[in-house]
Formats: C-alpha cells, sequence, structure tokens
C-alpha cells in the first residue's frame, strides 16, 4: 500500500480545498517544484498532482508545472488529474512522462470515452475518479451532483481494463476528520481492480484504520492537508503501510 502526497493546483500555487470548495483554500507554497522535491526526499514512491483550475475550467491550466515535475523526476510515477477531457491532453501528459491519467468528470458523463482511451493508450495508463457526496458522484471538480451510485458507476469501468480507481469522500476531503473506512471497503470489495482513497486522512490512526478496514485490498491512499499542516508524518505513514503490508503477506504465505 503507497501512501501517496497530492499537490493540489490553482494559479500555479500548492493549495489545499475544504470540502472541494474553490471558494475555501488554503495556499501551502508557491512552488510546486519544490513540494514535490519535498515528498521525493521523504520516501513518496507515487505523486498525486490535480490540476484544480483544469478541472473548473475543463481544459489542463497548469500543465507546464506538472511537465516541469516529471522532467524533475522522471523515474517517479506520476498521476495528474483535472481538466483531461479529450484523448489530444492524455497523449500530450504520457508524452511529457506522466504515468496515470485520472478522468473523472468526463468518465461520468462521457463513459465510452474510458473505453476509448484504454484501447488507444492502454488501460495501466488510465485511472477514474469517482467523487462522492455520500453515494452519489460529483463532477466538475465536484460542484455538479451527477445522481449516480458510486458503486454502480465503478462496475461499469472494469472490463475497460483501467488500472485502477481513486475514489474521494467530497465531505471529508480537507476536513482532517478521518476516512471513510467503510464506504472504501465497501468499494474495494465490489470491484477486482485497485482502489486508492482520498479524503479525510488525519493522522497515523486514520491509515491503520483504512487499512484493516480493506483488508489489504486498498493500493493506497493519498494525504495532502494532513502532511501539510504535520498532522500526520509522511515517512512514518509510510511505515506503518509497509509494516501492516508485511503482515498481510506473511499471513497469507502461512
Amino acid at each position: 500500500m503507497l501512501l501517496i502526497p497530492a499537490i493540489d493546483l490553482i494559479n500555479g500555487e500548492c493549495v489545499r480545498l475544504r470540502q472541494g470548495d474553490y471558494n475555501d483554500s488554503t495556499v501551502f507554497s508557491s512552488d510546486p517544484l519544490a513540494v514535490a522535491a519535498r515528498w521525493v526526499n521523504e520516501g513518496a514512491r507515487r505523486l498525486h498532482i490535480v490540476d484544480l483550475d483544469g478541472a473548473k475550467a475543463g481544459a489542463p491550466i497548469n500543465a507546464q508545472i506538472v511537465k516541469q515535475i516529471c522532467a524533475q523526476f522522471p523515474d517517479l510515477p506520476v498521476q495528474i488529474g483535472g481538466g483531461i477531457r479529450n484523448r489530444e491532453t492524455v497523449e500530450a501528459y504520457l508524452d511529457a512522462g506522466v504515468s496515470y491519467v485520472i478522468i473523472g468528470t468526463k468518465a461520468v458523463q462521457e463513459p465510452e470515452f474510458i473505453k476509448q482511451l484504454c484501447q488507444e493508450f492502454g488501460g495501466k495508463h488510465v485511472i477514474v475518479g469517482l467523487d462522492a457526496k455520500g453515494d452519489q458522484v460529483a463532477t466538475e471538480g465536484w460542484l455538479q451532483e451527477s445522481g449516480l451510485d458510486l458503486i454502480e458507476l465503478a462496475k461499469r469501468f472494469v472490463n475497460d481494463g483501467i488500472s485502477s480507481i481513486i475514489y474521494t469522500d467530497i465531505a471529508r476531503d480537507g476536513m482532517l476528520q478521518g476516512a471513510n473506512a467503510s464506504n472504501t471497503h465497501r468499494l474495494a470489495s465490489a470491484v477486482p481492480i485497485p482502489v486508492i482513497a482520498a479524503g479525510g486522512v488525519h493522522q497515523l490512526s486514520d491509515l491503520e484504520q483504512l487499512a484493516v478496514a480493506t483488508e489489504g485490498r486498498l493500493a493506497g491512499a493519498i494525504t495532502g492537508r494532513a502532511i501539510y499542516e504535520g498532522t500526520l508524518d509522511f515517512a512514518a505513514g509510510q511505515s506503518l503501510l509497509d509494516a501492516f503490508t508485511n503482515v498481510k503477506n506473511a499471513e497469507e504465505q502461512d
């Protein structure tokens, strides 16, 4: 299981939102490359980047910063979401060294788009991001509710060959109130592909709760505000998840 640091971009700055509210943002750094270097130095094995301007605009706005991070850390897997609504954007990001593109709004509104991407670029590069308020998926940078059920929509994408699903509980995102372990477990149990949790991770106990609740099925957890505000030590969090994974592997071998 990976602990994945989040770098959310607005106006070229590293920010965090509360519950996806663009009017409730906190700027943590004006130098996203320095932020990326910090997490790499602390042992990050993957970066999660979201172009929040792009998510709102429906097209990439901070793509140049993403490309600079990929160039600076060519061996580090980077996943990028926000404003990816056409194949040209996907191609540009993959050419720049991005490992995974995260499709959210477009996947919900036009599911066929996911199948086309998997066929053209390979499903191993495609992640579907499902952001939910309760059991209902939201789109347009969390500004619109879709009326679609989280689990039902997730199952729709499994046969397309996507690499994984990122599940975000909007009600908990940026609130430091703990992750939604029960819903995460429900989703991870419902689909045969990796699930990455996002939203609400506050401290080490939240990571432990996620790992235990999902019975080791979780591929990873994304963390943002907690590591920026210091309620969660990133290196300690990754060590905890590594220890849990090692125990699970040993139990399965016995």
